[in-house]
Formats: C-alpha cells, sequence, structure tokens
C-alpha cells in the first residue's frame, strides 16, 4: 500500500506529494504530522535549499480535509478527535507560512478549504489553467478556516467577504487578483520546472516561468461586489444587510451570490462576517487561535455536523441548520463562539517552549 504522503529530498528540494487521489488528496490528520515532522527535520538540514509541495492524479492538490472521519468520530460523541486533527493541522498552517526556506506549492485542480491552508500561505504559490481554489465551509456548517480569515481580509476590497460567505471558486486570474497566489505557469511547463528547481535549489526560477495570469472575473466585478458587501451590522444583522443589497442589485454575479448566502449556514455566515472584520493587522497565528475557538464548538454548538450530514453522508443537499435565518443570529451567539478555551486554546511551538 503506498503512502498517503511521499516524503523524500530530490537534489536540493525536499518533497511533500499529498498522495490520496482517489479521495481528492483530503488532508489526514496522520499527513499534518508527518507534514511537521519533515519540516522540522529539514529546517536545519543544509541540504535542502527549498520545499516542494504537490499532489498526485490528476483532479485535486488538496480538496479540504478529511472532514468524513470528523463526521464519524463526531456523531460518536469523540469531539476530541477533531479537535486534535485541527490542533495539529493549524500548528502545521503556521510552519508552512513562517518556514524559514523558501517553500513552493503547486497548486492543480480543486485547492479547497484544508489545500488552502496547506498550499496557500507559503513563500511561492504557483497555480495553472485547472486551478480552482474555495473556501466554501459556510455551506458545510463550519467557517473558512486553516487561516482563511486572514488570506480573506487581506484581499481587496470587500472581496474576500463574498469569497468567505458564498465559498465561490476562483480560477487562476482571480487566485491571483485575490492574493492566494503569486505565478501563473502552464501546468505542462511544471515537470521541467520541478527538476529545475531540485537540481538548483533557487525558487526564482518561478519569477522567470511565470507567464501573465489570465484575466480576474472578480476584478471585473468588484464595484458591484464592493458595495454589495459594504453593509455593517452586528451578528447576522451584517449578512442581512449584504443579502438585501444582493437582492437589489442586477446581474448574475449579485444573483449567484445571493442565492449561496440563502443556502448556507446563518451562524456560519455571522461568525465570518464577524472574523474576517476583525483580521485588522491580524497574523497568522491570531487568526488560527481565533479558528481554533470556534471550530473547537462547532460539532456541539454549530452546525458541521448537520452540514456534513447534508452534503457528503446523505446528500440530501437540506441541512436543517440551527437558525432559520440569518435574523436570528445574534451577536452574542458570535461572541460565545469565539470565546476563549482558557487551557484549551491553540499554542504554538515557540510558546511551548518559551
Amino acid at each position: 500500500m503506498e503512502p498517503e504522503l511521499l516524503v523524500r529530498t530530490e537534489g536540493r528540494a525536499g518533497r511533500l506529494t499529498l498522495n490520496r487521489p482517489k479521495a481528492l488528496n483530503a488532508l489526514t490528520h496522520a499527513q499534518c504530522l508527518e507534514t511537521t515532522e519533515a519540516l522540522t527535520r529539514w529546517r536545519d538540514d543544509p541540504s535542502v535549499a527549498l520545499v516542494i509541495l504537490d499532489a498526485t492524479g490528476d483532479r485535486a492538490f488538496c480538496a479540504g480535509g478529511d472532514i468524513a472521519y470528523m463526521y464519524e468520530q463526531g456523531r460518536a460523541g469523540n469531539f476530541d478527535a477533531g479537535r486534535a486533527f485541527w490542533r495539529d493541522e493549524y500548528r502545521m498552517n503556521a510552519l508552512l507560512a513562517d518556514y524559514p526556506k523558501p517553500v513552493v506549492s503547486f497548486l492543480h485542480g480543486f485547492v479547497m478549504g484544508g489545500g488552502v491552508g496547506y498550499g496557500c500561505h507559503v513563500a511561492h504559490r504557483v497555480v495553472a489553467e485547472d486551478t480552482q481554489i474555495s473556501m466554501p465551509e459556510c455551506g458545510i456548517g463550519l467557517i473558512p478556516d486553516v487561516g482563511g480569515t486572514l488570506l480573506l481580509a487581506r484581499a481587496p476590497g470587500r472581496l474576500g467577504l463574498h469569497l468567505g460567505l458564498t465559498g465561490a471558486r476562483m480560477g487562476p486570474g482571480d487566485a491571483v487578483h485575490m492574493g492566494f497566489a503569486d505565478h501563473f505557469i502552464p501546468r505542462a511547463d511544471w515537470p521541467d520546472l520541478m527538476a529545475q528547481l531540485c537540481q538548483t535549489g533557487d525558487a526564482s526560477l518561478l519569477a522567470t516561468a511565470a507567464q501573465p495570469a489570465p484575466e480576474s472575473p472578480l476584478a471585473e466585478a468588484a464595484d458591484t461586489l464592493n458595495a454589495a458587501y459594504g453593509a455593517t451590522g452586528e451578528g447576522g444583522a451584517q449578512v442581512a444587510a449584504i443579502m438585501a443589497r444582493l437582492a437589489e442589485t442586477p446581474g448574475d454575479t449579485a444573483a449567484a451570490a445571493l442565492k449561496a448566502l440563502k443556502r448556507n449556514s446563518p451562524l456560519s455566515l455571522a461568525c465570518t462576517a464577524a472574523m474576517i472584520g476583525a483580521q485588522d493587522g491580524a497574523d497568522i497565528r491570531a487568526a488560527l487561535r481565533a479558528e481554533f475557538r470556534w471550530v473547537w464548538r462547532s460539532m456541539d454548538r454549530g452546525d458541521f455536523l448537520e452540514g456534513i450530514r447534508a452534503a457528503i453522508i446523505d446528500k440530501d443537499r437540506s441541512p436543517r441548520w440551527r437558525h432559520d435565518g440569518i435574523d436570528a443570529v445574534t451577536a452574542a451567539e458570535v461572541a460565545e463562539m469565539l470565546a476563549p478555551l482558557g487551557a484549551d486554546d491553540l499554542t504554538f511551538e515557540e510558546e511551548e517552549q518559551a
């Protein structure tokens, strides 16, 4: 049986290849731990000049975390399994974001949720013609996590709020425009480029190989979306005001956004809007701490288990959310989901060693 994460060194590069193609390379707890172990080992290894992240199969770099496993454990009352997964995943996300050596991610096909955390915080992010990046968590009763609230907050204008609330997909042009990727390089060029990176350990080769990114539909729709998502309020009131503006906005983009907001978890929507709005000046660790507080409570006090049931277990696409509508979510409920966890709050390696 092949390993689910291929770990090796080639020339001057450390290589990490996600290897669950039949599961669209959904990220497992074990893969997070193995990634952290390899990165820690290579950090002080002078023979490793850079790290390359990629994945097997044609369809996806990584379509998210292994939510089926977390659902199974959560339904059995074992909330600690999911919490342990998230804790180790978020620590890995922080390590990738602040790694002292260049890390290059090759993001093909679907890059969703946990795949964004794995490949979109690193120093050099490569997309191709088939790349589709999204944070669709509000549709399964979660929030854009793995540092996603920070990436969305840093996106131009109010476009990150649009992506976080609706789960809309970004093609390669959108991904570069929104700050989720750095270089557009046709996928046919990837094998030779990876070989050169391994041989030289020189990440500057990426800029030479890059081509102009395709057009960004989101950039073209920016004025319309910025106006709609500029609404303010507390709790569900902000999202309700956004929905009202979208309802008054002509065009397919606004109509599709409104349809997604009506479908997604009201609690997730309200909390996501608040979290993205609170990211001004935050760093990756602050974002991950806030996200961890929310996901810690997501199984017993949120809509996560119901969202997974409706989306991938029963597949009836008819989730029964805890709130009947966005207006029912109060500011107090949002604050409760984000309250400190005390001894259970997320910590990081350097803090534990201090």
